[in-house]
């Protein structure tokens, strides 16, 4: 009887897999750590620092008209600690038996270079918003009529936002969950699972760093990204799992961990291919999308990248410890 021969895959997971669960383990521990700080932090107390989308408030970005002519003269300098100085100082008034809004707890974000700037307050009425208008432009001014711009979220709308994406990210696992369940089998869930669930925490801890060091918020957009890395996640996953299912039937006499390796083997080049494609225009909007999409670029990169990783070196490798021959 003559035994098929044996493919020789030119990479070995297998052999690497230690330090790709070290790896992953110490993205994990510094992402919960991120998360623990952001709750012990007295002006955020959540794992990550919400947005004026979920909180409620008054966001107001401005845009400086520096220099003129066709060669504008470039801004004079300004720092997000000096306008929020600026603001804790400034006293507003409130109507009659109301207390007037505190803002020593506002945030600023200096953008292009010094010429625009957003600010997120308090809930402000119009007369509020104003006088921190004519205040920004005594301080920072002129600034351009045509690039000022206030929104104002309620605290009920904020908490329906929040509510609405904590409900469609548990959906969004339960169903892909049920899938796989039927597709493969409990195993090839629990694996998809554990690597959403280990994708989604690395995406939350960059962002948990980033409102304590940086003061970066997450808003409704931000949910949006972690559904759509959720859904591409899964997707690299399911073709590794496609894989494996294949060269388990064709490589019966060999070992799990062989069949794995072959598997990943033919699968790498395309999954680091289609990484490298989506994320070319994450790129770009990163670059050119502007300040509204540059967080959500970052998430949507940032969870692309570990979710191709997890569905090469995490779920792979910890598959033959689940399974039998």
């Amino acid at each position: 009887m003559t035994v098929a021969s044996s493919p020789s895959p030119r990479f070995r997971i297998n052999r690497h897999r230690l330090l790709a669960w070290i790896g992953s383990g110490l993205a994990c521990l510094l992402s919960v750590v991120g998360l623990v700080l952001c709750w012990l932090q007295p002006s955020i107390q959540a794992p990550l620092k919400p947005g004026l989308d979920f909180t409620g408030g008054t966001q107001i970005q401005v845009v400086r008209a520096c220099g003129g002519g066709s060669q504008p003269q470039p801004c004079p300098a300004i720092s997000a600690d000096a306008i929020r100085q600026q603001l804790a100082s400034l006293r507003l008034v409130a109507p009659a038996g109301e207390q007037p809004p505190n803002l020593s707890g506002a945030s600023a974000q200096v953008l292009d270079q010094g010429r625009s700037l957003v600010l997120r307050l308090p809930a402000l009425d119009s007369d509020q918003a104003k006088a921190v208008l004519d205040d920004l432009n005594r301080s920072i001014g002129p600034l351009k009529a045509e690039g000022t711009a206030v929104d104002t979220i309620g605290p009920t709308l904020g908490s329906r936002l929040l509510q609405g994406s904590l409900i469609s990210l548990l959906v969004s696992f339960a169903a892909i969950a049920i899938y796989i369940s039927f597709r493969y089998s409990g195993v090839f869930a629990f694996l998809a699972l554990l690597c959403l669930v280990h994708d989604v925490l690395i995406t939350c801890g960059l962002f948990a760093w980033l409102g304590l060091l940086r003061g970066i918020e997450v808003d409704s957009l931000f949910a949006v990204s972690l559904i759509t890395v959720a859904g591409y996640s899964v997707t690299d996953t399911v073709v590794v799992f496609d894989r494996i299912r294949e060269q388990r039937k064709a490589l019966a006499h060999l070992p799990v961990t062989e069949q794995v390796d072959v598997a990943v083997d033919a699968t790498l080049t395309r999954s680091l291919y289609t990484s490298l494609t989506t994320l070319l225009p994450l790129l770009a909007l990163m670059f050119f999308g502007g300040s509204t999409l540059f967080w959500f670029s970052v998430a949507l990169a940032v969870g692309i990248a570990v979710g191709s990783w997890s569905s090469i070196g995490i779920a792979p490798t910890l598959l033959p410890l689940m399974i039998r021959r």
